[in-house]
Parts: C-alpha cells; structure tokens; sequence
C-alpha cells in the first residue's frame, strides 16, 4: 500500500456512517457529561438499546424501519427511566460505577440463550435494514466523488448520516442557548446554587439523562444499520471509551468538539495503522508483528490522550474557562 492510498484510506474515515454513529453517541455524552456533569461510563447501552430496539421492532413486532427507528429510541427513553430514576441522586464516581455495570448487565442479556428467539444471542441480528436502502433516490451506478468512488447505497447511507449529524448538532445548540440548557449548566458548576433557586435538580438531570441517551439510540441504530448487523459483542466496554475518547479530544460542553475529535480520532487510527504495516512491511519496524499493531496503535493513542488530559483538558475545542476535565 502507497503511502497515498494509506491518506486517502484515512481521508475516508471522515466520510464514513461508522464515524458518524460515534459522533452521535458523543454527542449524547457531551450533554450527559459535558453539558450536565453527570459521569456517565454505561454510554454502549444506550446505544445498544436503541440498536436492538430498531432491530427487534423490525423482526419481532414487523414494523417499517421507520416506525422500528421511533420504537428504539422510545426503548432508550423507557431505559434511562430505568436507570435513571434510582442512580441519578448518587455521586460521581458511584454513577460512573452504576452506569458501566448496567451497560455490561445489558449487553449479557442480549447474549443469554433465554432471549435468544428475540436477540438472536451471542449471534446477534441481522437482515433488519434492507427497507433503509429501498429509500434511496439516488439511481444505480458508482459515484466519484474526489478520490473516492461510491456505490448509490454507499453515497446514499453518507448523505443520511450527515443530515442526522447535521440536525442533531443544530438541536444541541438551540436547547443549549435555551434557559433549559443554562440550568444545566448551572447543574454542572453547584446543583446546590441551582436547587436554592427552586429548580428540581432530579428531573433536569433525568431529562439530560434521556435526551443524550437519544443521541446515543440513533448513533447506535446507525452504527447497526452500516454494519448490517446487530451483536453483543459490539458494545463491550471499549465501545464507551472511544466515546468518551471521542469527547474528550475534541471537547465536551461544545457542539462542534465531537465532531471534529470524532473525525480526528477515526483519521488517526488509520493514519497510524497504515504507516505501522507500512513500516512493519518494509523490515523498517523488525521488533513487531503484524498481529501487534492494532495494540500498539492504541497505545500510541493512549499516551497522546493522556497528554492531551494534562496540558489541555478541555479539548481541542473546548473552552477553558467554561470546562477542564477536571473541574
């Protein structure tokens, strides 16, 4: 592989729904964390809920994906009640604790024989999204759009990814700039201040806790529908890291911070992959195997978001005096 392929390959991963459906996800984070202070490590299940919500309204309840799409996410918000409701009063760290264990006790049923007619199992779903691509308007053929060259369904997924991502970044900055979003805010820097002045701090944190679960069930149904499949095994607890990877590297408390961290990250876990098996390829790099650079690109991601955390914790993006990582 060229060096030039390796760029373009990684060019696009801007383009990509993947990307997209991580975005949206730490979209949803940034209102839980971000916007609200809640320390939210169980953000895989929200996604995994509005997944399989689509999924299961599709091949159990047979209906439209449309109508499947509303039901998942109708599942996300009956499942941040859930959860919600007892947690939402503990502090910090139990929370996170909280929320990473529901996330894991969710992705086990999912994979349990005994909801196995429903879930599929350990196999998952599949065949759930062929009605999304009976929209596509766009006629057969392959599109070159710059160095890329796309199927109709391929261009048509991109389009609609964006246009969710699009929309949902201008309703975080509208309910944001509402008096809603400064209470949440307020909630983020003293609940207490905020809970003096007569406002119900619980059922803010509640509604915080469903509406960026929402983004977190269409960044979820996305992510599944590219996939063309719906598995346990997708929403391990690695899945919430990149997230909150994601997050962190662009900025939380920003509209525009995961999206462009999202980008940034996907671009450089290509870009890194590709010039190590490059490197490895040409003897230049002797001490690794080909099986050991998808670690070793992860360390070297690891160590820059640790850098990152230190010298600049609010992000890329971020604004520091509105939010550091460690406020």
């Amino acid at each position: 592989m060229t060096w030039m392929n390796s760029f373009t390959l990684a060019a696009g991963q801007l383009f990509d729904p993947l990307t997209i459906a991580y975005i949206l996800c730490a979209i949803g984070l940034s209102v839980h964390f971000g916007y609200t202070g809640l320390l939210n490590f169980g953000q895989a299940a929200f996604a995994a809920v509005g997944a399989y919500g689509m999924a299961i309204g599709v091949l159990t309840f047979k209906l439209p994906l449309l109508l499947a799409v509303i039901f998942g996410l109708a599942c996300v918000v009956v499942f941040a009640l859930i959860l919600g409701i007892p947690t939402l009063r503990l502090r910090a760290d139990y929370l996170a604790i909280v929320t990473i264990a529901a996330s894991e006790v969710f992705r086990y049923l999912m994979s349990t024989i005994g909801f196995s007619s429903v879930t599929g199992g350990s196999n998952g779903l599949s065949q759930f999204g062929y009605e999304f691509y009976t929209w596509n308007p766009i006629p057969a053929g392959q599109y070159i759009v710059g160095p890329f060259t796309w199927s109709q369904d391929d261009l048509f997924i991109r389009i609609v990814a964006f246009a969710v991502l699009g929309v949902s970044a201008l309703l975080i900055w509208l309910m944001m700039r509402s008096p809603w979003g400064r209470v949440l805010k307020g909630i983020r820097e003293d609940e207490d201040a905020v809970r003096s002045l007569g406002k119900n701090v619980f059922a803010y944190k509640l509604q915080s806790l469903i509406i960026g679960g929402i983004f977190a069930g269409l960044g979820g149904q996305m992510l599944v529908i590219a996939l063309s499949n719906v598995q346990p095994a997708t929403w391990v607890t690695t899945f919430t890291f990149m997230i909150w990877t994601v997050l962190l590297l662009g900025g939380a408390a920003t509209v525009f911070g995961p999206i462009a961290g999202g980008m940034i990250f996907f671009v450089v876990l290509v870009v890194t992959d590709t010039i190590l098996s490059a490197l490895a390829d040409a003897k230049i790099i002797t001490f690794l195997d080909p099986g050991q650079i998808g670690q070793i690109r992860f360390i070297l991601i690891g160590l820059s978001l640790m850098l990152l955390v230190i010298f600049r914790p609010q992000g890329l993006f971020g604004n520091k005096k509105e939010l550091r990582f460690n406020a």
